[in-house]
């Protein structure tokens, strides 16, 4: 009777160690969305848009002001056509510019607004007419390799 009785109390302390740690991964993972509050929808879109995931954070002045919704590619011109979700309590211009960022040298990336001066908004289903991709590492570091590929070997031709 007592091994049956610590058993139970093990199994509950396990079960709720499981729900605990469940519960604090949805609350700090990104899969959590705005607050219930209404939204309205804008696009962008970007040649480049590294590792950028839907349900990425969409940041004005470091606020999160909307999500990533989706991510798709225009077969018409071949860029990446994303849509994001933005809080109706935040408006933008129509001069605002959209590009993608990063979290520190390697975190997470996601899209920062940085906001015109146009008296007229986006309005629901508006796109971002400028906007700037994603700077992708290994693409700084090949261009810096070959930029000093090229000095040495017009260095040792002279």
């Amino acid at each position: 009777m007592k091994r049956g009785m610590i058993d139970f109390w093990v199994g509950l302390f396990v079960a709720a160690g499981i729900a605990a740690i469940l519960f604090l991964a949805l609350r700090v993972s990104s899969a959590s969305s705005l607050p219930a509050r209404s939204t309205y929808t804008l696009t962008a879109n970007f040649e480049n848009i590294g590792g950028l995931k839907v349900r990425a954070p969409v940041k004005s002045a470091g606020v999160v002001v909307g999500r990533v919704t989706s991510i798709d590619l225009d077969t018409q011109r071949y860029v990446a056509r994303v849509t994001m979700a933005m809080d109706k309590h935040y408006e933008f211009s129509r001069d605002s510019s959209a590009e993608i960022l990063t979290s520190g040298i390697l975190g997470e990336q996601y899209i920062g607004i940085t906001p015109g001066a146009d008296n007229k908004m986006l309005a629901q289903g508006s796109t971002f007419k400028l906007t700037s991709s994603a700077i992708v590492l290994e693409q700084l570091i090949s261009r810096f390799l070959f930029s000093k590929a090229e000095d040495g070997s017009s260095n040792t031709e002279k």
